[in-house]
């Protein structure tokens, strides 16, 4: 007879044994305190659990946030804190967690999409998650870092402020500078004192967060970058700027840091600092998957976003773990009209619901999946068509690991 393990919310009093088996799960030893920031940022409403008689062997958690997508703005449910004790692998858990996860969003009309930073990128693919967006982790030996002659730093200047003082200036920026880069995410009160944490244990060795904010002469704010120092290194945590002058001026004041060897940087995949140096091999970068994206309901999602030309062609969607999605669905998008619809006409592309997910941020391009088998072109022509109007004016980015901490 085969086991069944419950799924519901968990309670208030259960916050602390759901924390233990996440960190057991990661391979931690638990300590006081040591998920205070999920704490703060959880829904406890959306935090399921498995159980094992009154014992929590799994757990799954979202966060709501809006996230930027091609030509707009639109709520994504963010999936963290998966996990499922060791004793209890491959019984059906997780399978049934991210069953019920995707099923209660379709059925309540929740985010359109989900997403998700994965721990190990042979999970999620099964349950129709594809990868939308890459980060370059960028290493620098500093004594060859150095800014293109005549490069344009602007007017203004950099000052290092002390928290309290950086935080409302950074929250201005960051919510200008979001608005417009694919993959970013709103930060609100609650995420942004997870995304400041910087106990000892967050530091691994490092010094505090320090603060460089760039303010123009007439006193507008423009620009920010985290970091902190370690030994011989200075580890770059998130630099964000509202003009291409205080993003230029903000990497001459890394580059410039006394007492660092190195420099370390995880940043998009067309980061414009390679283009900044006059030795682009300077900033020497490794590139792996960043952010994992699953279309919840597929009209709703396609219609949410825009396309970089017109468009009108049929996806038959393949979609065993959702199939409420499966079936044809006709796509008609001119500027900003777009509409998404049940059809029975014959289909132009034959594709899964990973492959839309990997495309839905502009980056993967489905050209680039046709190659490798996944996408199946039936009308000739379709594939460029709905490759070019997929296709985004840059890269997505994902502040990696933020958006949806694992604790």
């Amino acid at each position: 007879m085969t086991a069944t393990y419950p799924l519901r919310t968990i309670r208030a009093d259960e916050l602390d044994a759901w924390a233990r088996m996440i960190t057991t799960t990661y391979g931690q030893d638990w300590y006081e305190g040591g998920l205070r920031n999920a704490a703060v940022s959880i829904e406890p409403g959306r935090t399921i659990a498995a159980y094992d008689g009154g014992e929590i062997v799994g757990g799954a958690s979202i966060y709501g946030r809006l996230m930027t997508i091609p030509g707009a703005v639109t709520p994504v449910a963010g999936i963290t804190l998966v996990a499922v004790l060791p004793t209890h692998r491959r019984r059906g858990i997780l399978t049934a967690m991210m069953r019920k996860q995707l099923t209660d969003l379709h059925e309540s009309g929740g985010e359109p999409i989900a997403a998700l930073n994965a721990a190990e990128a042979t999970i999620y693919g099964r349950f129709g998650y594809g990868v939308a967006s890459h980060v370059a982790e960028i290493q620098a030996d500093k004594k060859l870092l150095a800014l293109r002659p005549g490069t344009d730093l602007g007017d203004g200047t950099i000052r290092l402020l002390d928290r309290r003082r950086a935080r409302p200036l950074l929250e201005k920026v960051y919510d200008t500078a979001r608005r417009t880069a694919v993959g970013w995410v709103d930060r609100t009160e609650r995420f942004w004192e997870a995304r400041l944490a910087d106990g000892e244990r967050v530091r691994d060795g490092g010094t505090a967060l320090r603060f460089a904010v760039h303010t123009e002469p007439g006193g507008e704010v423009t620009g920010y970058a985290l970091y902190r120092s370690k030994p011989r290194l200075a580890q770059v945590i998130e630099v964000a700027a509202t003009t291409r002058q205080s993003y230029a001026a903000l990497w001459r004041y890394l580059i410039d840091l006394d007492a660092h060897a190195g420099l370390t940087y995880d940043g998009a995949v067309d980061e414009p600092l390679k283009h900044l140096l006059t030795d682009p091999r300077a900033a020497r970068t490794t590139v792996i998957d960043n952010l994992w994206v699953r279309l919840v309901d597929v009209d709703r999602a396609l219609t949410a976003r825009r396309y970089s030309a017109p468009l009108d062609l049929v996806l038959e969607v393949q979609d065993t773990f959702c199939p409420w999605n499966a079936g044809c669905h006709r796509l008609r998008a001119d500027g900003g009209s777009v509409i998404c619809e049940r059809t029975r006409d014959r289909p132009d592309l034959r594709l899964t619901s990973a492959e839309l997910g990997a495309a839905y941020l502009g980056g993967t391009t489905l050209a680039s999946l046709a190659a490798a088998g996944r996408v199946e072109e039936l009308r000739p022509g379709a594939l460029a068509a709905a490759s070019l109007a997929f296709r985004g004016e840059r890269e997505p980015f994902h502040p990696s690991g933020w958006a949806f901490p694992a604790f």
